[in-house]
């Protein structure tokens, strides 16, 4: 079977979910339903937030959940799994609730991404395309934006199609970074897709095509008159590449009245160069020709151009930000977190290590986020069981569940959930954004965050604070697990 004909990714899963399916299934526990958090523990970067993506291909996965034929055929070729279980898997779909944090939404470690509740054998079987989309999606997400950021403005295109780890890496990615503030994409199917806009205009390729670098400059202005960007260091970016892109654009476009045109830097000192150029474009009356740059950037560097006092107006980053060159590895989990009893109560259930980090937070919970009503900032996030509300009509002490010393009474705040039902009984109930929503909503939200928070070293620690009852009840499941084990 070739994997273009693949479409449907319920197989896409790891296959100690299949056995631990079917052993659900044995031991009678297809229908207990359980409640799975996913989450992450450290920020890429170390930096002080992340952004949410992904969202978007986890419903049309969970949209097109069914288990064919040809995969029932396979699993019963495995010789490992019961006839009632592939009759299951026949007639199997999702009936269960999903919720999540809006795609753009900052996140921080701990707190919960999206949360499934659902029947044991459905929430376990959609854990690793859950894992991979929100992953990938928001690590590239959380890398443009940093890369955005320390452009200060300028415009940010995602070049990376060529080094991305396979075609979804490259499609999706493009469309994460879009979210997070880039201005386009290299990556044409992705445009095609989702609608994040293709740019672009010429390689070296074609300048080493002609017989001069002037007839390549001139072809290309004549024939893309608006759209004019010339890439100027194939041979001598001062000497001959800026000299001919200035002729070019004064033969060709001058006399058409254009003045919107540009020019491209791929190697080379790209701050002396950016210098340089700015200056004999100036003089020759080309104050409108925007300089672009490229050549594995990323927001480091980026922010060393400013330092050198670069003349640079946009940005075209490949390598470094589709795969998140610094730290590419997001680090999500999906770990189970309640389980409901014949009566419909909540049990909550909580996975214990010697490595405290990955201690989980039971229970079936929501996430509300302070926000100041007089700077509109962000204060903290709170996470609380299902059942408890926030009154932010006065005043409410919070504290560092680490360090439970650590307390601050907030006031003048209001309180907003953050996650939002996607999927109720099956359905989706979830009104999907368009992207352009999702990019808008993106930078708003970032927005909000205060700058110490979204410095790129030594970032303020924004907390997620637990509720007094969340707490209380983490506590006391570990209280009873170590009196077991003593």
């Amino acid at each position: 079977m070739r994997t273009e004909e693949k479409l449907n990714m319920t197989m896409l899963c790891d296959f100690y979910e299949l056995t631990m399916a079917n052993g659900y299934l044995s031991a009678g526990y297809q229908d207990r339903i359980t409640y799975f958090d996913a989450f992450f523990r450290a920020v890429p970067d170390k930096g002080g937030f992340a952004i949410a993506a992904g969202l978007e291909q986890l419903i049309d996965y969970i949209e097109n959940l069914h288990f064919d034929e040809a995969d029932i055929e396979y699993l019963r070729g495995r010789k490992l799994f019961s006839e009632d279980f592939l009759e299951y898997l026949r007639n199997f779909k999702f009936t269960g609730d999903i919720y999540a944090v809006p795609e753009g939404t900052p996140i921080f470690p701990k707190e919960p991404m999206v949360t499934v509740r659902a029947p044991a054998i459905e929430a376990q079987l959609i854990e690793t395309f859950t894992l991979l989309t929100l992953n990938h999606q928001s690590l590239i997400a959380t890398k443009a934006n940093r890369i955005v950021r320390a452009a200060n403005g300028r415009a940010v295109m995602e070049f990376g199609s060529r080094r991305a780890q396979g075609t979804a890496a490259a499609i999706d990615g493009a469309r994460a970074a879009y979210i997070a503030g880039c201005v386009g994409t290299a990556c044409t199917i992705s445009d095609q897709l989702y609608g994040t806009p293709a740019l672009g205009t010429m390689a070296h390729a074609w300048v080493q095509m002609f017989d001069s670098e002037y007839e390549a400059f001139e072809t290309y202005c004549r024939l893309y008159p608006t759209n004019a960007t010339l890439l100027v260091d194939t041979y001598n970016t001062l000497k001959s590449g800026i000299p001919n892109a200035i002729r070019a654009f004064n033969e060709v476009l001058k006399p058409l009245g254009i003045t919107k045109c540009g020019i491209r830097l791929d190697s080379g000192d790209i701050a002396y160069l950016s210098r340089k150029a700015r200056q004999m474009l100036d003089e020759a009356g080309w104050e409108t020709c925007t300089i672009t740059v490229s050549n594995s950037l990323d927001e480091y560097l980026i922010r060393d151009l400013w330092l050198q006092d670069a003349k640079i107006d946009a940005f075209g980053v490949g390598e470094r930000l589709i795969t998140a060159r610094s730290e590419p590895v997001f680090g999500g989990v999906y770990k189970l977190v309640a389980v409901e009893d014949e009566q419909g109560n909540v049990i909550p259930k909580i996975k214990i290590s010697e490595n405290v980090g990955k201690i989980t937070t039971p229970h079936f919970k929501k996430i509300y986020r302070f926000f100041g009503r007089d700077t509109g900032k962000a204060i903290a996030d709170y996470l609380c069981v299902h059942d408890e509300t926030v009154d932010d009509s006065g005043t409410l002490e919070i504290f560092d569940p680490d360090a439970t010393w650590k307390r601050k009474v907030v006031y003048d705040f209001e309180a907003r959930e953050l996650m939002v039902p996607i999927y109720q009984h099956g359905k989706l109930v979830y009104e999907r954004p368009g992207l352009e929503e999702i990019k808008r909503y993106c930078a708003e939200q970032v927005d909000s965050l205060w700058d110490e928070v979204k410095r790129f070293d030594n970032p303020h620690n924004y907390y997620v604070d637990l509720s007094q009852k969340l707490y209380d009840i983490k506590q006391s499941l570990l209280r009873e697990n170590g009196e077991k084990n003593r």
